[in-house]
């Protein structure tokens, strides 16, 4: 049988396997070293970027460096990770030339998945390998993998989270969470999974390494022998440790402006309020990541993760997300009552429509805060009447429960209401819901074309069909401070008797009028 090399590194600094990542693919290229299966960890905590990603687009720079979790870049492609010390990593140097590498890269993935999958299986775990390169325990992902190659050498490599940080990793990494609220980011832990929570204890590294090694031995016919790091690769490390801990190589992909933003949008369907998160690559179009959150119902519950890795790194055009979502659907078929192709096609569609108001000034932060009716924020022109919330009026303001506004300056109504006249339009202040509805009724039967308003985020996603249903088009700015909903006094602002104050967001209004007025 087929020996291959087994190369234990142990636990070391990010640069350190960053660099000695380059020095052994670099001899395999050469043909100086033997087929190789490498198990590496690190020192410290640590993130580490795709190869061709910027490190203030991926990862909260600050955070980081006052956290001390060490910073750099991998050789291969795909998005930033963040590794524990606890989390072991595994890496085959082989030749592309080797009978047993697949020659389409999909197929590469699987080889390598299910060779690791087999591996984790043996610890007693259901894991299986999922498109395009995870694999998961129910569902879940417990280890990425992802590789490169060099003059006719490859270097593919995976993670297997042992007992994994969830709150570190997105207090670390810039994945796309500004909008979600706790439930939400709830949500997104569910998509991750360790052998911690898995078996109810902590396996031994020996454990884990050994049942890996049988995975591999099993998948590719070979038997394994241990063997140190030796004398000259120790020294190419040494050689190119300085270059693979500078800021030169750590921070060389810069963008300006930044490439990756980060897109938000909700959507109420029958089934219930659908959210998505997202982080688009503006520059060629592709979904880098992508959470489908909300409080719907799935089965398998599997199936939202499974539609997340169908549309991550896949094109942001109208017509690839429609064909993509139609595929999963009928390839998958899952059942999500309520939740039809059409709502998930739309609420993507939504959030990616506001890359749009990108290049006119508007902050990505920005952009998480407004929320479109009826049509395409850039379709709402010249709307004619502004509509804010009693709630944003001081608790002991006589006008707090009746129309109108003395513009006194202690509350942001008055401010907006000269706002609205500066752009020629009627201010409205609404006392319930029935009051909105009927004023919405009101100007639409004058004839106006749509209205910007101010509600909170809770308010949008429960009334949007109410809304459509009126079919008035509008802009939608999120208010700032507690709210109604945040407070758990949903009822009492429906019947326009909540004691809180909001606070309009009046920068941002003011750049929705300059927009929809332009």
């Amino acid at each position: 049988m087929e020996t291959w090399r087994l190369l234990d590194t142990n636990a070391r600094t990010a640069a350190e396997n960053m660099a000695l990542d380059e020095v052994l693919l670099e001899l395999k290229a050469q043909g100086d070293i033997p087929q190789t299966l490498r198990f590496l960890q690190f020192s410290k905590p640590s993130v580490l970027v795709g190869h061709h990603q910027s490190v203030e687009e991926e990862i909260r720079l600050d955070y980081c460096q006052q956290k001390g979790i060490e910073i750099n870049r991998r050789l291969t492609g795909g998005g930033a990770l963040y590794w524990g010390q606890s989390e072991l990593g595994w890496e085959i140097y082989i030749s592309k030339k080797d009978p047993r590498i697949p020659s389409k890269i999909e197929d590469l993935y699987r080889k390598m998945g299910e060779a690791s999958a087999n591996g984790l299986r043996r610890l007693g775990l259901k894991a299986h390998f999922r498109p395009r390169n995870d694999v998961e325990v129910g569902g879940r992902k417990i280890s990425g993998t992802g590789g490169t190659e060099l003059s006719g050498a490859i270097l593919f490599q995976g993670t297997v989270l042992v007992d994994f940080d969830v709150d570190e990793m997105l207090r670390a990494l810039r994945i796309p969470t500004e909008k979600l609220q706790d439930k939400e980011i709830d949500s997104v832990k569910e998509r991750v999974t360790c052998l911690k929570w898995e078996l109810g204890r902590t396996p031994s590294l020996k454990s884990i390494k050994e049942a890996l090694v049988k995975g591999f031995q099993d998948s590719f016919g070979v038997r394994f022998v241990t063997e140190p790091i030796t004398p000259e690769e120790e020294s190419r490390l040494k050689e190119k440790l300085s270059y693979f801990s500078s800021p030169e190589y750590i921070f060389k992909v810069r963008e300006a402006p930044a490439r990756r933003k980060t897109l938000s949008s909700i959507l109420k369907a029958p089934g219930g309020l659908i959210r998505i998160s997202l982080a688009l690559d503006s520059k060629t179009q592709v979904i880098n990541q992508i959470f489908i959150t909300g409080d719907f119902f799935a089965y398998p519950k599997r199936a939202i993760f499974d539609l997340e890795s169908f549309l991550k790194n896949s094109k942001a055009t109208p017509t690839n997300i429609e064909r993509t979502i139609h595929d999963f659907f009928s390839e998958t078929k899952p059942n999500i009552p309520g939740i039809q192709e059409k709502h998930l096609i739309l609420a993507i569609q939504e959030a990616l429509q506001k890359a749009d108001l990108l290049p006119l000034g508007f902050r990505e932060i920005e952009t998480h805060r407004l929320f479109p009716v009826l049509k395409p924020f850039k379709e709402v022109k010249k709307p004619e009447v502004l509509l804010l919330p009693y709630c944003a009026k001081e608790v002991d303001c006589v006008y707090r429960y009746q129309r109108g506004c003395e513009a006194c300056g202690r509350c942001s109504i008055g401010d907006a209401m000269e706002m609205a006249r500066s752009f020629g339009m009627d201010a409205l202040t609404i006392q319930s819901y029935e009051d909105l509805e009927a004023t919405l009724h009101q100007i639409k039967r004058s004839g106006a074309s749509g209205f910007i308003g101010s509600c909170c985020e809770p308010f949008y996603g429960k009334h949007r069909l109410d809304f459509e249903r009126i079919g008035l088009p509008g802009i939608l700015v999120d208010v700032e401070q507690s709210t109604c909903y945040d407070l758990n006094r949903e009822k009492e602002a429906h019947l326009g008797t909540f004691e809180n104050q909001t606070h309009l967001n009046l920068p941002l209004l003011r750049r929705v009028l300059e927009f929809s007025h332009g």
